[in-house]
Formats: C-alpha cells, structure tokens, sequence
C-alpha cells in the first residue's frame, strides 16, 4: 500500500477486526474505526485474531491506530467499509468529510444494496463492491475467530485492489462479476436468520435435514425472486446455487460428507444475525429476506416463507431476549406467535 497511509477499517466488529487485525499482523498500517466498547478491549488486551484452520496471530495495540473519532480516515489510502447496512449513508458522508480523494473505498457489507449507497454519497471516488464469504466470532476480550472457509473477493479494478490487499491466510481474489457473486451470498445468507431463530451452532443446524429443508424452501424463493429480476447468481461455494435446494433435501449422513467437501465450518459457529440477537442490536434482516419480498411485491410473487422469518426476527429484535431457539415447527407455522 501507498508510502506510509493506512487502511481504515469502517466499522471495526467481527468481519472488521478479523480482516484488520489479520492484516495488521502481515505487516500492513491498520486503522479501526470502531465502537468504545470494542476499542477498549484492544486497548486492555490487544487484538488477537485466530481461525479454525490453525492460524492465531495477536497484535499489541500499540501497532493499531483506534478511534471512534471518523477523522482516523485523514490518511486512507484504502477504507473497508464493515458497518450495518443501516449504517452505510452515514458512514459514507463521515468518508466524503475526511478521507483523501484518492482512497479506494471497498465495501465488505452483507446484501447487495450498500455499494450503490456509497457511490451516490461517493461520485468522485472509486468504490469497489466485495464479499466475506466466512463468519466471525466475537469471543470478547479483543479475540475474534473465524468459523468457516472461503475468500473475499472483490470487484476487479485497474489498480489491483484485491491482490494488494491479499495476505497469507486472508486471500483476496478479483472478479469481473462481483453483482452476480453479491446475489450468490446473499442467496446464502439466507440461512443468517434461520440459524439465529434456531439458536443452534451452524453445524448442528446444518446436520438436521429438517432444518436444511426450511432452508431450501428459503432458497427457492431467493432463487425465484432473483430470476424475476433477470440476475444470474454466483454461487460462493463449489455447488451451483440452483443446486442447492436438492442438495439440501439429501439424508443427513449423504449431506454430511458433502458439507464437508464444499465448506469447513467450526463447531461453534453461528451466523451473525444470531450475534445481533444476543447483543441485543437491530438485525440486517431488511437487507437479506426484506430484499426479496421487495422484489416479491413488485414482481407478484409468493414468498410465505420468507415473509414469515421477517416477521419473527423482528419480533425476536423487539423482545431483546436474543435469540428465541425456535424448532422448525415454530418458524412454518403461523398460529405460532413469540
């Protein structure tokens, strides 16, 4: 990266400090922007990042620059953007007010309508969509673990972005199709609001064909909603997304061999709209399951099973209570209430 500049972390939570911290530790100068709270534990404890294929790497804080301050973005020459979607427009403005001109703004955000954000409240800078295709676990104490496989990728451009940003253990690759992989994610992440109305570790969740079944009829509205719109999805694993439902429906022990074929994922890990329960924070259900009754509205569609997981989550935020660990049962049926 340029001279002596830094790359800003926008929104320093689990995705934020993961990538920052593992970029830190190659050497980079990293900036986190990131909440009082988070700041000081990295201040108490520093940053340890570690990943369930073995990797651990523990950064002091004084080898970080933290703020909650948005001028940290003074000598950007590359901004992650890591915030809540809800949070895009307000950090893009804080971006135009302090960041050079000549920084490269990445987005790594869940859904698929942050970059359009950025570059409304951005037009004279380059803007770069991505997509973190593993979870993160935040385990307190400025430790965050990453839970399953997969690498970023982001939007290719003249500057090759993405191979200076690539580090051992933190792959970055480019793509000419970054829309079509953002849909696939999102397509994926589906399985965020699932997993956290369940209450049950992804892999466990995972291994029950019951709950793989909800999933796939959550799919296969995704994949309609999708096609009305004229999208052809990249899938961020191996298997095609339009083959994903029937894979899905496999008896657990066929599944199971597969699972581990296409993606690694921890024991423990969860998804982190299960994290947003907990913590009590708004989820990005809008930006997931709302993006696709959206188009549902619009293109006359039926979408029952994702009207539904928009409703519980939403009253699970409004409890506060985290996550409400319901059984299949409980999300298909609507005489059930939370």
């Amino acid at each position: 990266m340029a001279g002596d500049r830094s790359i800003v972390v926008a929104g320093a939570g689990s995705i934020g400090c993961f990538v920052g911290g593992w970029l830190a530790a190659a050497g980079h100068r990293v900036a986190l922007l990131a909440r009082p709270r988070v700041i000081g534990e990295i201040e108490s404890n520093g940053l340890t990042v570690t990943s369930f294929e073995g990797g651990v790497h523990h950064v002091t804080p004084g080898r970080l620059m933290l703020s909650d301050d948005p001028g940290i973005f003074a000598d950007a020459v590359v901004v992650l953007v890591a915030v809540k979607s809800a949070d895009t427009a307000e950090v893009a403005d804080a971006i135009e007010r302090y960041a050079p001109k000549d920084a490269i703004i990445v987005s790594l955000q869940n859904g698929v309508g942050n970059v359009p954000v950025l570059r409304a409240r951005l037009p004279q800078r380059t803007v770069l969509a991505g997509m973190v295709p593993f979870n993160v676990i935040a385990k307190g104490e400025g430790r965050f673990h990453r839970a399953t496989s997969g690498d970023i990728v982001i939007e290719r451009d003249d500057a090759a972005t993405a191979s200076r940003l690539s580090v051992p253990g933190l792959r970055m690759r480019a793509s000419s199709d970054i829309a079509g992989v953002q849909w696939g994610k999102l397509l994926v992440n589906l399985n965020n609001a699932i997993n956290a109305l369940s209450g049950l570790p992804l892999r466990q969740q995972l291994a029950q064909r019951s709950w793989r079944l909800l999933f796939a009829d959550q799919l296969n509205e995704g994949l309609a909603a999708v096609s009305a719109e004229g999208i052809k999805p990249v899938s961020p694993t191996p298997v095609p997304a339009s083959w994903t439902p029937r894979l899905l429906a496999l008896p657990d022990a066929v599944f199971g061999l597969l699972l581990g074929r296409v993606v690694n994922v921890d024991p423990q890990a969860r998804s982190s709209m299960w994290e947003d329960l907990q913590r009590g924070r708004r989820t990005e259900i809008d930006y997931l399951q709302g993006v696709i009754t959206e188009i549902a509205d619009r293109r006359g569609l039926k979408v029952p099973v994702s009207r539904r997981i928009v409703a519980l989550i939403k009253d699970a935020e409004t409890a506060g209570r985290g996550s409400p660990t319901l059984s299949v049962e409980q999300i298909r049926s609507d005489r059930f209430r939370h």
